[in-house]
């Protein structure tokens, strides 16, 4: 004699399953009985001056005009500060001969500036006081036109 194929558990699925059904029809004919006219103007909603949602359509008296062309898109570009010297001055904090590149400390600030040999006018080791100009280079600042400070 051959064994059932509907187990217990494949029953409580189909269970689930069919109680799901009826509930989702339920909802349904509830959404159909209890929906409004459905029509564009009871669907309208409405953004005050504060950026509230209301049903009532805003007060035309406090509206306000805007010119589209005083509309700035984008970052605004940033005045260089015309007062600050090209020329900075630093200590050399490290500096690999056999490589050809180093770093400047910047005095006055915690920043360090790369230097590489081909921008040196003069020969550079560590702990030379130098004054330099800075360039922006593809990875960061740069230190272009280097000297040892007298």
């Amino acid at each position: 004699m051959a064994k059932s194929q509907e187990t217990f558990n494949k029953k409580e699925k189909e269970k689930i399953k069919k109680k799901k059904r009826e509930d989702k029809q339920h909802r349904k004919e509830e959404r159909k009985a209890n929906a409004s006219d459905g029509s564009f103007e009871s669907m309208i909603a409405y953004v005050d001056e504060n950026g509230n949602f209301s049903s009532t359509p805003p007060d035309s008296s406090k509206r306000k005009h805007i010119i589209a062309e005083n509309i700035e898109i984008g970052v605004s570009r940033q005045k260089p500060a015309k007062d600050e010297d090209p020329i900075k001055k630093g200590t050399v904090t490290f500096y690999n001969d056999s490589k050809g590149y180093g770093f400047i400390k910047v005095e006055g600030s915690q920043d360090s500036i790369f230097v590489h040999a081909n921008k040196l006018e003069e020969p550079i080791k560590e702990n030379d006081k130098v004054l330099f100009e800075v360039e922006k280079g593809p990875k960061g600042l740069n230190a272009v036109n280097v000297k040892i400070a007298r």
